[in-house]
């Protein structure tokens, strides 16, 4: 079956939006226990290329399959699971890479470099880390898994903030979240 990317964000509405959300059926890897585990040899660079025995993947359907798969411990280990084993992934930085957002209403949606959509609100806040300089800014996407915002992304999202506050903030599914990372206590 060929794959067909999604629209555009910024040709769908918010409704739309939320039914290609819908409509995306993810193995519930949340639910799933297993006994055996090992490495999977793979890895996913800081600009979100995955490597598999430090060969880039190149069949994006395969890394769409895979990242439906991953999921993300405590301590910050990532995990490719299945339910009969899991298997670790190493991350540079974020699973994903987020690479287009729009204001839908008073939310807002972002596009993953895997073509899947998600809309941020309690489920998928935005986290700013870095430091006010060079900010990085996640948008958390499932099982302790997030996407970084890419630059280009960051563009739009400033302008979302640049038209609803002073440029430091946005607000989607009732939440507010700031784009300045936490500056720590000398």
């Amino acid at each position: 079956m060929p794959y067909t990317p999604p629209p555009y964000l910024a040709e769908l509405s918010l409704h739309e939006i939320a039914e290609q959300v819908a409509q995306r059926k993810l193995p519930p890897v949340a639910n799933w226990a297993p006994e055996k585990s090992g490495d999977s040899f793979m890895q996913i660079l800081l600009d979100g290329t995955w490597l598999h025995e430090g060969d880039p993947i190149r069949r994006e359907a395969m890394v769409r399959a895979f990242s439906g798969l991953l999921t993300r411990d405590d301590t910050g280990q990532h995990w490719l699971v299945t339910p009969y084993e899991k298997l670790t992934i190493a991350v540079d930085d974020a699973a994903f890479i987020a690479v287009d957002a729009a204001q839908k209403g008073s939310d807002i949606a972002f596009r993953l470099a895997t073509d899947e959509l998600i809309i941020t609100g309690p489920d998928h806040p935005i986290r700013a880390a870095g430091d006010p300089e060079t900010p990085a800014i996640y948008v958390h996407v499932r099982n302790g898994c997030e996407a970084r915002i890419n630059r280009s992304t960051w563009g739009q999202l400033v302008d979302i903030a640049m038209k609803d506050s002073d440029g430091t903030q946005v607000t989607s599914g009732g939440e507010t979240y700031s784009l300045i990372p936490p500056q720590e206590a000398p």
